[in-house]
């Protein structure tokens, strides 16, 4: 038995890019999600770190959502599976890149600035990933296989 589960916490670092491939709409953002410095019980501190995550949202609908109301510095959590791939980019050397594919996600907190997202309610939706489409990521192009953000 296996599991590849991810739960993310953080801002969102570049508003979402909306894309159309043969298998429909995804779009795709960098989440931050930060450790906060701290010092341990023998007086050593230890620096805050921040971790940069490839987002690929791969559902028309969530899609759509992303595409309305996410923006630069929007609070998430997600929920997702956790993936690396392989691709052959411009310089014709091979790159890895991992990414999450999410499942779900929740807005928390109010609208960022540029946003033109209505006010969070005291209860954000919480959007899921709908299954219909077919297992994996959504092709970046039309050829199938993927190209580099």
């Amino acid at each position: 038995m296996s599991v590849n589960k991810v739960y993310l916490l953080g801002n969102v670092g570049r508003d979402p890019e909306v894309r159309t491939s043969q298998s429909g709409k995804f779009a795709t953002f960098t989440l931050a999600t930060t450790d906060r410095a701290y010092t341990t019980k023998s007086g050593v501190q230890v620096p805050e770190r921040t971790e940069w995550h490839n987002i690929i949202v791969g559902s028309n609908g969530l899609a759509e959502v992303c595409e309305k109301y996410v923006r630069k510095g929007t609070k998430l959590f997600i929920e997702g599976k956790i993936r690396t791939r392989k691709y052959t980019g411009r310089d014709n050397a091979e790159h890895y890149v991992t990414e999450i594919l999410v499942d779900n996600f929740e807005l928390l907190g109010g609208k960022p600035e540029q946003a033109s997202a209505p006010a969070a309610s005291p209860n954000p939706p919480f959007y899921n990933q709908q299954r219909s489409q077919a297992p994996g990521a959504p092709s970046f192009d039309g050829s199938g296989n993927p190209a580099p953000y």
